[in-house]
C-alpha cells in the first residue's frame, strides 16, 4: 500500500514524499482513513510505529477547509511533555508546509505572553501540554467551544503523570459533537474508562500486542556490580560499533554526574532531565539530533515518543523501576524500520524488575555474561586517570590491561575540542568543575525557536 492509496490530498501527498516516505506504516494504514471519514478512534501502538503522522496527516486535509477565529483553536492535540508536544508542531511543520494552516504551541517554560498573542490571530491547530492549557482557559484567555477535533496522544503516560482528572476537565468543556481520537501504548482500565466516557462509537486499532517490545531491538542484559558500571558502559561504547546511544538513568541527579565524568573522560555527552530549563532540554536534543554529539545521558523524560533517527543503541544503565518504562525506553533504538540494540544493567538487587519486564513483555531477556565485553580502549589524548579525583578511582574497578592493538601508537582520536579544553581548564585548576546552575523551570530564559511560535501563518 502507498499513500496515495489513502485518500490523502495531492498537496499532503507532495509534502510526505518530500520527507522521504512512500508508504504507510501499519498504524498509518489503518488510522487515516477511519480519521478522514471523521469517525473517532483508539489507537494501540507501540512506540515506534508511526503513530503521530497517523492523526497529523489527516487533520491536516480535514482542517484544510474552514476558517479559524481569535481564541478559539479548530483542534486540539494534548501531550503529556514539553518534548513530545514540540515533536508534534515539528511534523505539523514538516507535512503542512503546502497548507495555509496555523499553529500554536502551548507549554510551560515559555513566555505566557507570546501563546496568549498566538491564540489572539486565531490558530487551526492547538498543541499543548494539559497545564498550560487549563492555566489560560482559568484565566479566560481561550475559548474551546470551537474544537471540532480532540486527540488525547500517550494516554497512558498522561496516567502515569496524574493527567486524568484534567483530561477529564478539558474533554467537559470541548462541544458533544466533534471528533476524537486516542492513542496509548497500553489500555489500563483507567485509560479504558476515559475512552468509554468520551468517545463515540470508536474504531479500535490495535497493531501490535499492547506493552510488546519491537523485535528489531536485539535486548539483552548483563549482570554488574554498581561500582562497576562504568566501566562496563565505556567498554560498550568503546568497542561495540555504537553510533549514537542514549544512556538512561533512574535520578536526574545519576544523569547529571555521569554525563559530566564522560565528557571529562572524553566522550561528546549531552544530558536531559527534568530539572533543566526548556530551552537547555532542546538545545541538547538539537544537539544529538545534528550529531554534534553522540551519547545522550537522559531520565525517562526522553523516553516516550521522542523520535530520533538513527540511534543504534540504548542503554539502561539503572533498569527502569517500572516495566512499561523498559518498553518505552529501548523504543528509542530500531526506528522506522531499523534494527537497535538496547543493553540493561542488572545489579543483585534488580530481579525483580527483571521478573517484572519479563512478564509484561511475555519472553524471557537473554543474559550476556560481562566478560564478552571487551575492556575499554586506551587511547593516547584521553586521559581518565589523570581526570579523575581519587573518590572517582576508589569507586572504579582496576583498570583493564591495554590491549596490544592500542600499544602501536595508531590509536582513535575520540575527545572532543571542547573536552579537550575542560582537561586543560581542570589542570590548570586543580579543582573539579562545579555542576551546573539549575535555572527554574517556569521561566524562559531564551530566544523562542521558530516552531514553538505561529507556524504556517496565513
Amino acid at each position: 500500500m502507498k499513500f496515495a492509496d489513502l485518500g490523502l490530498s495531492d498537496e499532503l501527498l507532495n509534502a510526505v514524499a518530500d520527507a522521504g516516505y512512500d508508504e504507510p506504516t501499519p498504524i498509518q494504514a489503518q488510522a487515516i482513513p477511519s480519521v478522514l471519514m471523521m469517525k473517532d478512534i483508539i489507537g494501540i501502538a507501540q512506540t515506534g510505529t508511526g503513530k503521530t503522522a497517523s492523526f497529523v496527516l489527516p487533520m491536516i486535509d480535514i482542517l484544510a477547509q474552514g476558517r479559524s477565529r481569535a481564541r478559539m483553536p479548530r483542534s486540539l492535540i494534548l501531550e503529556p511533555t514539553r518534548e513530545l508536544a514540540a515533536q508534534v508542531a515539528e511534523n505539523f511543520e514538516k507535512y503542512g508546509k503546502n497548507h495555509k494552516l496555523s499553529m500554536a504551541l502551548l507549554i510551560g517554560g515559555v513566555s505566557m505572553g507570546d501563546q496568549v498573542k498566538a491564540l489572539e490571530k486565531g490558530v487551526d491547530v492547538l498543541i499543548a501540554t494539559p497545564g498550560r492549557l487549563m492555566d489560560l482557559f482559568e484565566r479566560g484567555r481561550i475559548l474551546m467551544s470551537g474544537c471540532e477535533l480532540l486527540v488525547i496522544d500517550e494516554a497512558d503516560r498522561m496516567l502515569d503523570m496524574g493527567f486524568i482528572p484534567d483530561i477529564e476537565q478539558i474533554c467537559s468543556k470541548l462541544p458533544t459533537n466533534r471528533q476524537t481520537m486516542l492513542f496509548s501504548a497500553t489500555m489500563p482500565p483507567p485509560i479504558k474508562k476515559l475512552s468509554d466516557q468520551f468517545l463515540n462509537n470508536p474504531k479500535s486499532i490495535e497493531v501490535s500486542r499492547p506493552a510488546t517490545a519491537n523485535t528489531s531491538i536485539e535486548q539483552s542484559i548483563i549482570h554488574v556490580a554498581p561500582q562497576a558500571k562504568r566501566k562496563l558502559l565505556y567498554g560498550i561504547l568503546d568497542n561495540e560499533g555504537v553510533e549514537t546511544a542514549i544512556i538512561f538513568c533512574n535520578r536526574k541527579a545519576e544523569v547529571r554526574d555521569l554525563c559530566q565524568q564522560m565528557r571529562k573522560d572524553g566522550f561528546d555527552a549531552g544530558q536531559i532531565h527534568g530539572d533543566m530549563d526548556q530551552s537547555s532540554r532542546l538545545d541538547e536534543l538539537d544537539r544529538f539530533k545534528s550529531g554534534e554529539i553522540n551519547i545522550l545521558c537522559a531520565s525517562d523524560v526522553a523516553a516516550r515518543g521522542l523520535d530520533i533517527k538513527g540511534v543504534s543503541h540504548v542503554v539502561n544503565y539503572d533498569i527502569p523501576w517500572h516495566p512499561d518504562d523498559y518498553i518505552h525506553r529501548i523504543g528509542r533504538t530500531g526506528r522506522a524500520g531499523a534494527t537497535g540494540v538496547a543493553i540493561t544493567f542488572v545489579t543483585k538487587r534488580d530481579d525483580e524488575h527483571v521478573e517484572s519486564i519479563e512478564k509484561l513483555t511475555g519472553m524471557k531477556l537473554p543474559v550476556r555474561d560481562s566478560k564478552s565485553v571487551k575492556p575499554e580502549k586506551k587511547q593516547s589524548g584521553k586521559k581518565p586517570s589523570a581526570n579523575k579525583s581519587s573518590s572517582d578511582r576508589a569507586k572504579d574497578d582496576k583498570p583493564a590491561k591495554p590491549r596490544s592493538d592500542n600499544q602501536s601508537g595508531e590509536a582513535k582520536k575520540r575527545p572532543s575540542k571542547s573536552a579537550e579544553k575542560q582537561d586543560q581548564h581542570q589542570a590548570a585548576s586543580a579543582k573539579p568543575s562545579p555542576k551546573p546552575e539549575v535555572e527554574d523551570d517556569n521561566g524562559w530564559n531564551g530566544p523562542v525557536p521558530g516552531f514553538l511560535a505561529v507556524k504556517l501563518d496565513r
